[in-house]
């Protein structure tokens, strides 16, 4: 894993875990990350992580329409 210098107003100090969550769950909610990834960032297990996507405003299932049109398609035909 790469590690990356962020410097951040010294108010934020205290909110650490808060922020490197934050960014993690937004990287998530872009499909830069998969969720797995995301959760080793953040450093919680897969499930912690996903149930505290939604305190980040980020859905956990994240397809875009014309993915979830292909899997209610690929649903339809079996």
């Amino acid at each position: 894993m790469t590690t990356i210098t962020l410097e951040v107003p010294d108010s934020l100090a205290e909110y650490h875990n808060d922020t490197v969550r934050f960014i993690a769950a937004k990287l998530f909610e872009s499909g830069k990350l998969s969720l797995g990834q995301a959760a080793d960032m953040a450093r919680l297990s897969k499930r912690t992580f996903a149930e505290l996507l939604s305190d980040y405003g980020v859905s956990y299932i994240n397809y875009s329409a014309d993915d979830l049109r292909d899997e209610l398609d690929r649903i339809s035909g079996i």
